[in-house]
């Protein structure tokens, strides 16, 4: 019995039968883990950019306002964000326009601001963190920024390699065009 046991033994050492489906079985996981996270990646990467779509619209849009910036078309350039999301959804979007007016020195106040889809706005005359020695500090000094802040919390599509929500956020300063200020209307 035991001379059995020992030549069956050494048969199977001799025998490569199985080998390719032990290989497999040991290299899936790993690329399993690789095709999932490649796509959470691309998934993430596009939701990014579009993210920052978004907030470099929303400011260029109110950047460009010559004068007073009616309530109702500022609230259509909030909606119009739906647009550049597709086909990610965008009820969890949120996002906070502002003019910022910046002193001589480089201190930053918010002059008014405006958000949407829950998001909340900054209050009125309070201190901007805009730091003096930032180059759109000493480019706006004496004058008025926008600001678009937008913060989208990505759910992954499989959530395998990424297993939580990331919360993905832009901020985005522009130069009024036309006037040093821009106000908001009713």
């Amino acid at each position: 019995m035991y001379l059995r046991l020992k030549r069956l033994l050494v048969r199977f050492g001799r025998s490569r039968r199985g080998v390719a489906v032990v290989e497999f079985a040991l290299i899936m996981p790993v690329l399993l883990t690789l095709y999932f996270g490649t796509i959470e990646a691309a998934s993430l990467y596009s939701v990014d950019r579009r993210v920052a779509a978004v907030a470099g619209t929303m400011g260029d849009l109110v950047s460009r306002t010559n004068g007073t910036l009616p309530a109702a078309t500022l609230t259509q350039y909030f909606s119009a964000a739906s647009g550049v999301m597709l086909p990610y959804p965008t009820t969890a979007l949120t996002q906070v326009v502002s003019v910022i007016a910046v002193s001589s020195t480089g201190v930053a106040t918010v002059y008014w601001s405006r958000a949407y889809n829950g998001a909340t706005p900054r209050v009125a005359n309070a201190a901007f963190p805009l730091a003096a020695t930032t180059q759109i500090n000493q480019v706006a000094r004496g004058s008025y920024l926008v600001v678009s802040e937008i913060v989208y919390p990505y759910k992954p599509v499989y959530g395998v390699v990424i297993p939580n929500t990331i919360n993905l956020s832009h901020i985005e300063y522009f130069v009024p065009r036309f006037a040093a200020k821009i106000d908001i209307g009713s």
